[in-house]
């Protein structure tokens, strides 16, 4: 026999603990912690099983996309311009507008444009498919058991008066259980804080040292109050900045790739043009 599979699984383990039925959750959430200073399960399991309590009290609107800041692909665009933003954004999923950010007309994936590449005469309208549209107070729970059986991993959140109120993907969901989680697009947690990216922009960690940040780029950002590069850009905001937002700072501009309510994790970003010198 496996070694491994006579081992109690976590639900065995609580199960041992659980003496008498909790009245409640706050009391279930004290018999996980005691479970877990016994050292019956690690930390990662402890926060997975909080984030699954949690997510039931979580509506949508907290955790989505907000409308401002959704990437969109309009019908009447060519498929060489919608190329370009799929490389530039590196999403995997789009909402496709017509009119405006309200008038969705389906949701187009990444991956459906490979055949266009061979045929750039290819109808979008025949690469769409269906949108999910949901409201905005809708309970994480209930949105992935929704993606579980439909299959999708987006949809369209709208507010009460139907307008479109932003966008939410099964990511967003799953984060909000496992903590954030590292896509293709993301560092390897052993490669290079700062990393190059076409068009002559930088992909680089928020973690980064501001001083390695002005050795690599031989600038002098302030580095006296802060010790990295994205409390350096927090501060600027004066706020926790959201995904796909953008500073300028001190001939930079940065813009946010991945970031929750918490924390930044990675910027985008690009030297500025140096302003035009008067000739006196």
């Amino acid at each position: 026999m496996d070694p491994a599979s006579s081992r109690p699984s976590i639900l065995d383990r609580l199960s041992a603990l659980l003496t008498r039925e909790p009245d409640d959750r706050a009391e279930f959430v004290e018999i996980l912690h005691a479970a877990h200073e016994r050292k019956l399960f690690d930390t990662d399991a402890l926060g997975i099983i909080e984030g699954a309590l949690q997510v039931a009290d979580i509506p949508v609107r907290e955790v989505m996309v907000p409308r401002a800041q959704m990437d969109v692909i309009h019908i009447e665009q060519p498929i060489d311009e919608i190329i370009e933003v799929a490389i530039r954004t590196a999403h995997s999923r789009f909402p496709v507008v017509g009119e405006d950010k309200d008038d969705v007309l389906g949701v187009l994936l990444a991956k459906d444009l490979l055949p266009a590449l061979r045929h750039p005469d290819i109808s979008l309208q025949g690469l769409l498919r269906p949108a999910i549209f949901i409201p905005e107070t809708k309970r994480l729970n209930l949105l992935l058991r929704e993606f579980r059986v439909s299959r999708n991993h987006m949809a369209i959140v709208v507010d009460e008066y139907g307008g479109v109120a932003g966008l939410v993907t099964i990511e967003d969901v799953l984060e909000q259980i496992v903590g954030d989680i590292e896509d293709e697009y993301d560092f390897d947690e052993d490669a290079d804080n700062i990393v190059p990216t076409p068009g002559g922009r930088w992909r680089i960690k928020a973690l980064t040292k501001v001083a390695d940040f002005n050795e690599s780029f031989s600038c002098q950002l302030e580095h006296d109050e802060f010790d990295t590069i994205g409390g350096l850009v927090t501060h600027h905001f004066g706020r926790m900045p959201a995904r796909d937002e953008s500073i300028e700072i001190d001939g930079f501009r940065f813009k946010v790739s991945r970031a929750d309510s918490r924390r930044v994790y990675t910027l985008l970003v690009e030297r500025l043009p140096a302003p035009d010198t008067v000739g006196g």
